[in-house]
């Protein structure tokens, strides 16, 4: 029944690809060259990984937050469990059940009381009083959430649930010990990022913040950390703006597409780089559909307003440079797995804080400066 289902799943995916291949032609690509993508051809690792991010079935998760936590590569079922007992609460809310939140909270509170020495035995020796801290905030703010739950206070309710999840957020950061994998050896004159970055873009029209996460893709994550680092996108305007769909920018002035390295006088290209769900290492050079992955979902999906896609010359799926885009459809309108970018477009982060500032952006708006204000330490400059 299961290899039924997913093989109707892959032919009703095909019809899907097939019926809207028209619309490929939109997909973002370099300001000056905007078409289909070319083949290529990897491989997935056979090796079953220590260590996996996982997103749990169910609905497509739209948050950025959420997706950037998940996407994290640490093993610890009970931090799991929190997290995804506090995130049930926005279904719930909706509905005004206030009886499986009363449930969720005794739950959670469960854990955190009986299963303290389990959190704590996956953080570092080095972490360990930082993590006993975030532990006891979790424990001490479920009090003022139970509160907010007894006077049906759907506001507080909602805040305290996102103060307790980015208390989560911080605990299961200490709960990654080292990077999980080796960068091919081949991407070693690239700037890679081992870990996460947090960039602040102000704009013409206000300020928002991304977290950039080199866990799922160093390569390009470490690329655009650089530039940042350079100063490349400071003053650059926004090259397209399309409605519900997307805003693109990083062309730089002048006859170039991309980053000239001052030290090469060379294009510095990016491979595509997607983290396939439950591998160990991203897939580079290959869309999924043409390595006939239907199925497959990239641990960074295109489900959330404010997704930071590689946008890429024409039909060149290594030929990313400095052009990105931040993803604005709706993720009703694109659910993970059956939108067109999923695996075609790497992911590189989330827009993170403010991101209701891309609603009022458009073309000819600017980005006034890009800055690191948080994570710089976690880039590696390129072996070149």
């Amino acid at each position: 029944m299961v290899f039924i289902k997913r093989w109707l799943q892959a032919i009703s995916l095909g019809i899907l690809l097939f019926t809207v291949s028209t619309w490929v032609s939109a997909f973002p690509g370099n300001a000056r060259s905007i078409s289909a993508q070319a083949l290529a051809f990897s491989s997935l690792s056979q090796t079953a990984p220590p260590l996996v991010s996982y997103l749990p079935p169910g609905n497509a998760i739209t948050d950025g937050k959420a997706l950037l936590r998940y996407a994290l590569p640490i093993d610890s079922p009970e931090i799991r469990k929190v997290q995804k007992d506090l995130e049930d609460f926005s279904e719930w809310l909706r509905s005004k059940r206030w009886g499986p939140i009363k449930s969720n909270i005794v739950k959670i509170e469960r854990i955190l009381n009986r299963s303290s020495d389990k959190l704590l035995a996956t953080v570092s020796p080095a972490d360990q009083a930082q993590a006993k801290t975030l532990i006891g905030q979790l424990q001490a703010g479920l009090m003022p959430l139970r509160e907010a739950v007894e006077a049906k206070d759907k506001e507080q309710v909602w805040l305290q649930r996102s103060a307790l999840l980015d208390t989560v957020g911080a605990l299961e950061a200490l709960m990654v010990k080292s990077f999980p994998y080796e960068v091919p050896a081949e991407y070693s004159g690239l700037p890679q990022l081992k870990g996460r970055a947090t960039v602040e873009f102000t704009t013409n029209k206000g300020s928002m913040t991304a977290v950039v996460d080199g866990y799922s893709a160093p390569v390009t994550a470490g690329n655009f950390v650089d530039l940042v680092q350079r100063g490349f996108y400071d003053g650059l305007e926004f090259v397209r703006a399309e409605d519900n769909y997307v805003l693109q920018t990083g062309d730089p002035k002048g006859p170039d597409d991309g980053f000239i390295d001052p030290k090469t006088n060379e294009y510095r290209a990016i491979p595509l780089e997607i983290l396939v769900q439950e591998e160990e290492q991203p897939i580079y050079g290959s869309t999924l559909e043409s390595l006939g992955l239907y199925l497959e979902n990239p641990v960074l999906p295109f489900s959330a307003f404010g997704t930071l896609g590689m946008a890429r010359p024409g039909n060149n799926v290594n030929g990313g440079s400095s052009q990105f885009f931040f993803f604005l459809f709706e993720p009703e309108l694109t659910p993970a797995g059956l939108n067109l970018l999923d695996g075609r477009y790497t992911v590189f982060g989330y827009v993170v804080e403010n991101k209701e500032l891309l609603e009022s952006l458009t073309q000819g708006d600017k980005i006034i400066s890009a800055r690191v204000v948080d994570g710089a330490k976690n880039l590696v400059a390129s072996a070149a």
